[in-house]
């Protein structure tokens, strides 16, 4: 158990990729467990303690997306990471909506998910920094040791991963953030060149916050080199 590291439960009805995929992740020493539905996965997690979830989207009965959505609301701090063949923007922020913190696409290579998983178990088991101070922005409030955020007042809703984003992006308000050091420090070292992946995350996040995601106010572009978040109380040139 010392050696392991960590927990993951393998959500996938294909009784032969499952089987491949345990092996694979056993052999990288982590510890899996197996469910063949949404339905049996949220039985196992209630039963037993893990670190992430590693889910398939295109499942029988209540289907990945449902089931991912259903993880999150019982399990609210749980990583979740989706495999899909769906590799379109709407079916990627479809998953994110429901609670997914990554996703990976089908075909991928063991060495990119590994990667992933890796960084989702280091997430789960890096204590939370509660010491942080609120931090106001306009309409926003953003108070780290609740890992809430609120709008005008009113608790939006968001994934562990699109917390963390929104909260390095406030902390840094003002100063332009590269894509790469948004990905490092988010995500973990093993991210740095994932642009559109980190676009997709972005997209969802202005879905939450802006009132015409179309036309940002606060989560902004800066072409060729990442995101801000805007402060209208530091520089009114952005």
């Amino acid at each position: 158990m010392s050696s392991s590291k960590g927990t993951i439960l393998l959500v996938e009805d294909d009784t032969t990729i499952r089987r491949s995929l345990r092996t694979t992740l056993a052999a990288l020493e982590f510890e899996v467990g197996e469910a063949s539905s949404g339905e049996e996965a949220l039985t196992r997690l209630r039963m037993v303690s893990y670190d992430a979830v590693l889910m398939d989207l295109n499942m029988p009965g209540m289907g990945g997306v449902e089931a991912c959505r259903r993880v999150r609301h019982e399990f609210p701090l749980m990583s979740i990471i989706v495999v899909t063949v769906r590799d379109s923007e709407e079916n990627k922020i479809e998953a994110l909506d429901a609670g997914a913190d990554d996703y990976v696409t089908k075909p991928f290579r063991i060495g990119e998910l590994t990667a992933r998983i890796r960084a989702a178990v280091r997430r789960q088991h890096t204590p939370a920094n509660t010491e942080d101070a609120p931090v106001t922005i306009g309409i926003f409030r953003l108070t780290p040791a609740e890992r809430s955020i609120r709008k005008r007042g009113q608790l939006l809703k968001l994934t562990p991963t699109e917390f963390d984003l929104l909260a390095y992006l406030m902390k840094h308000a003002g100063h332009p953030v590269m894509h790469s050091k948004l990905l490092s420090s988010v995500w973990g070292p093993e991210y740095g060149d994932e642009r559109e992946y980190l676009r997709t995350f972005i997209l969802q996040l202005r879905r939450k916050l802006e009132d015409d995601p179309s036309n940002p106010q606060y989560l902004r572009t800066i072409n060729y080199l990442g995101y801000v978040f805007f402060d209208p109380t530091r520089d009114a040139t952005l």
